[in-house]
């Protein structure tokens, strides 16, 4: 190699080096928005800050120990439902394509929804129009999470990975203080929310009222609806037949006390509407200690606890009875899937599956579920609404926690509001 051949060779390696430093330059700032970071914490990132969480403790554990018993605990399907999720399960579907007469939800989809009922006049743009709309003094109440939030602080999370291993018939008497845990017994929804569909509230609740002033918008959280406050009291007594709400919704309540369960269920059976913001919901039991404010793990996620020992029990804890009343199950977390119809670049985390022939689909979103052993499963992930006696259950079917700040989805929403909250003048 002359001289020349090794100036230019020279060069190019120098020029290789300072792109290749300006990159590393760029990627420590390249730092996710706020309502990513929230994303990131809760979601598959988050494998990383309860592993995190654990080895502050003195446990040892990897990754993928971690992931292990995230995919046992809850990447299996309950039983009874398998016959539900291949490609004869029969849901009354509607994809037509958009026309003038459909209910407008402000841009096109691949699939479109149509509904019974007045249509809407204006754009969801237009909020004195949605206001007017929906009506005056609508009740709506935004159940924060607040169980939820409790058992993944550093708390049940930290048992199932340190457990993981352990057979079906083993009975584990230490470390059970770890699936109990304190509870924020009140709302917390503020700007630095950052955990358990609080900032989704957040959000939700600033948009409501932008859509419809007039509306009565309450915050409550688990502990509220646990002890009867969505329900109108009779002097001290709480009248169980008498909504206090028109809509209730939802955020990841995947932790609830028996109480809470069967209040939401007479919620809607009274003639209430409910409305599941997120996917992974009822999953597992837990009962409140109100005289320490903990929450104490029952049954559910895989395990069960007696107080004096746990052991591994079923993954969902009232599978059949939500397919019911609620009308879909828990899907799995660590599955492969993707979506066809996806006009929120929303990205698989959690999903309800339906499971009840009487669900009435709004939108499927033409879910594919990649290289799940049992190959014959055809799930249907969608939004969705079931009657249930006088009430209704409203379904986004997704974790829609993820995508709370794209304004198409704020559209789709807002517009769910006007349709399902009742005209109060």
């Amino acid at each position: 190699m002359n001289h020349s051949e090794r100036v230019v060779s020279a060069s190019v390696i120098m020029a290789l080096l300072l792109v290749t430093s300006y990159i590393l330059l760029l990627l420590p700032n390249n730092r996710p928005l706020f309502a990513q970071t929230r994303v990131l914490n809760h979601g598959r990132s988050s494998l990383i800050r309860e592993q995190a969480s654990i080895q502050n403790v003195g446990y040892n554990n990897t990754i993928n120990a971690y992931n292990r018993s995230r995919i046992q605990q809850k990447n299996s399907f309950p039983h009874i439902f398998l016959k539900n999720m291949t490609t004869g399960l029969n849901v009354t579907s509607q994809p037509q394509a958009m026309s003038k007469p459909n209910y407008d939800y402000g841009y096109n989809y691949s699939r479109s929804i149509k509904l019974n009922g007045t249509q809407p006049t204006t754009t969801p743009e237009s909020n004195v129009n949605l206001s007017k709309q929906i009506g005056n003094g609508v009740r709506i109440a935004l159940v924060e999470p607040t169980f939820t939030a409790a058992a993944y602080n550093n708390a049940f999370y930290v048992f199932y990975s340190k457990y993981s291993q352990v057979t079906a018939n083993m009975n584990v008497t230490s470390d059970l203080n770890l699936l109990s845990s304190k509870v924020n017994m009140y709302p917390t929804i503020k700007p630095t929310t950052k955990v358990h569909s609080a900032f989704a509230m957040l959000s939700l609740l600033k948009n409501l009222k932008l859509v419809s002033p007039d509306s009565n918008i309450t915050v409550l959280t688990d502990a509220d609806v646990d002890n009867g406050s969505i329900f109108n009291k009779d002097g001290t007594h709480v009248n169980t037949t008498s909504n206090a709400y028109d809509v209730i919704i939802l955020g990841h309540q995947e932790y609830v006390t028996q109480q809470e369960y069967n209040n939401l269920r007479n919620f809607v059976a009274n003639g209430g509407n409910m409305i599941l913001l997120d996917g992974n919901v009822f999953y597992a039991q837990v009962v409140l200690n109100r005289n320490t404010d903990t929450i104490t793990l029952v049954k559910g996620h895989g395990w069960a606890f007696n107080g004096e020992s746990a052991w591994k029990s079923v993954s969902e804890r009232w599978a059949k009875e939500t397919s019911q009343w609620v009308g879909s199950n828990y899907l799995c977390y660590s599955c492969n899937i993707t979506f066809a119809n996806d006009p929120w670049e929303y990205q698989h985390h959690e999903e309800q599956y339906i499971t009840n022939n009487n669900d009435r689909i709004l939108m499927n979103y033409n879910a594919s579920l990649i290289k799940y052993p049992v190959r014959t499963l055809r799930p249907v992930i969608a939004s969705y609404e079931l009657n249930y006696q006088k009430g209704k259950v409203i379904s986004l079917g997704i974790y829609s926690d993820d995508i709370v700040t794209n304004k198409k989805f704020d559209q789709y929403f807002d517009n769910l509001i006007l349709h399902y909250a009742p005209r109060r003048e």
